[in-house]
């Protein structure tokens, strides 16, 4: 799922290519993208998109609203692309993909289209009139890059969870998800399962440090690479992470194997030996399976695999 820098890197290419340009025409290929009939979509025709935003890892387009009372009564295109959602920038025109394509945005020199992998059709687009209503779709959690130490510390002790809840909760931080998270973690040197109830002040700054500094640091890094072209390869695995996606491939701290732990749909990557004192979290569908045979240790596990 796109996360925080993504949905950046997302608006640092759309804005120049379609705020202050009118909408020409806007087409829907699958009935199930549209999640909302009043306005309808058709109310986007004719109109200029005049902003751009994120609320949390939805993208927001703004077209101008009706009359004198623009500035509340804006209509807003809500996106929220999931896990395998993706914008193309093609030329005006371009006809929607068959088995992928969901949606385009027609504007008199280009199109926007909205992609989807595989076969389920999560992503999703409401049509919006109104700030108090786009406003309900805001999951409240608090936007990391522009907090302060005490805000985020107040949000993080709000509830007792695992630091991976925690980190990927909407209501509690703005865009972070499954992969940033593994990142964060790594460089604060702090287990994914940690509980928010036993962070000491200084876990909670080093965990503040490193939410910053990969976040900011990643940003910088995708739009460096895209520079002007309009990013076509969106992912959640990304060459040069430290420990998301590099399952058994050495920790670029350390060389120590990077761990995983499989739970619901989800998985946190993680070393060991940076971030647990070497002891190995119990993957939950393995240790069922292997009860006391379950490895404690980097040593225990080097052991059993010889």
């Amino acid at each position: 799922m796109p996360e925080l820098p993504d949905i950046l890197l997302y608006l640092h290419a759309l804005h120049p290519r379609i705020v202050g340009r009118r909408v020409t025409g806007a087409r829907l290929a699958t009935p199930f993208l549209l999640r909302s009939v009043d306005p309808p979509l058709s109310a986007v025709e004719g109109k200029t998109i005049v902003g751009l935003r994120r609320l949390g890892k939805r993208i927001v387009l703004e077209a101008e609203g009706p009359g004198p009372s623009a500035a509340e009564g804006g209509l807003f295109l809500v996106f929220h692309l999931m896990i395998a959602g993706r914008f193309r920038w093609r030329p005006p025109g371009t006809a929607i993909p068959g088995k992928v394509g969901l949606f385009a945005l027609d504007f008199e020199h280009g199109t926007l289209i909205l992609t989807e992998a595989g076969t389920k059709r999560q992503a999703s687009l409401h049509v919006v009139q109104g700030r108090d209503a786009l406003a309900r779709y805001d999951p409240g959690g608090i936007d990391v890059m522009n907090a302060d130490l005490p805000a985020f510390v107040e949000a993080l002790r709000r509830d007792n969870h695992t630091l991976k809840r925690a980190l990927t909760d909407p209501h509690v931080f703005s865009g972070i998800g499954n992969a940033y998270s593994d990142e964060i973690l790594h460089a604060a040197r702090l287990s994914p399962f940690k509980q928010t109830s036993t962070m000491t002040d200084e876990d909670a700054r080093r965990l503040y440090d490193a939410v910053q500094v990969t976040l900011m640091q990643w940003t910088a890094k995708l739009q460096g690479e895209a520079g002007d072209e309009f990013p076509e390869n969106v992912t959640a695995f990304r060459e040069g992470m430290a420990v998301h996606g590099r399952y058994r491939q050495p920790c670029p701290d350390c060389g120590a194997p990077v761990q995983r732990v499989v739970y619901a749909a989800n998985e946190a990557n993680y070393c060991a030996n940076c971030q647990t004192g070497g002891r190995l979290l119990a993957d939950r569908s393995l240790s069922r399976l292997l009860r006391e045979d379950w490895p404690r240790t980097l040593d225990e596990l080097e052991q059993r695999r010889k």
